[in-house]
């Protein structure tokens, strides 16, 4: 794929999409028949297409808009560190139910194949801090309205939400609405 074509669309525009698409891999029947997996392990794995993806949600939502990186497990974790690395903001993990040493909040969702809950520790974000959410892909938009809900319940203002791809097929975006969803590549 490439930057002219219009098939390939995401909010930071199509040259950064066309990254994203070019560094991702469908994987059929994963977790379960009739699910096609996006896993973006490679995108991860090569250092130049990474740092141009931390860099295009660095750009899109600034350095200094804030405060902390939330990022949902397992490789929303990845992007909330080097993120929250680029912008010296600090990092939370969103963990996935059972994972958490210390006093959590919970919040359960439906998957598009299955339900699931996911937790934060309780004293994770500072009242009034400004929290931006991450996650590798969004799907029918269970997990992310999860996600923003610990955030907010944990005394976090959540001030974006930013995914390397939709599956806008799926309408997760309209699920979260009002909030603005940004999506590096949307298919």
């Amino acid at each position: 794929m490439t930057s002219e074509n219009p098939a390939v669309t995401g909010d930071s525009g199509p040259e950064v999409a066309a990254l994203v698409a070019g560094a991702s891999i469908d994987v059929p029947d994963f977790p379960k028949p009739g699910v096609v997996f996006k896993d973006l392990m490679p995108l991860f794995a090569d250092g130049a297409v990474f740092r141009r993806v931390v860099d295009a949600i660095v750009a899109y939502h600034g350095a200094g808009s804030f405060d902390v990186v939330a990022g949902v497990e397992a490789r929303g974790f990845v992007v909330a560190a080097a993120v929250a690395y680029a912008t010296g903001a600090g990092v939370v993990p969103i963990r996935k139910a059972g994972k958490l040493p210390r006093k959590a909040l919970s919040a359960s969702y439906a998957l598009e194949y299955g339900e699931a809950t996911l937790e934060v520790h309780e004293d994770a974000f500072v009242a009034g801090h400004r929290v931006l959410v991450v996650d590798d892909v969004l799907a029918t938009g269970g997990t992310a309205a999860a996600a923003l809900e610990l955030v907010e319940r944990g005394g976090g203002e959540v001030c974006g939400f930013t995914v390397l791809l939709e599956l806008g097929f799926l309408h997760g975006r309209e699920k979260l609405s009002p909030r603005t969803v940004h999506a590096l590549l949307t298919v």
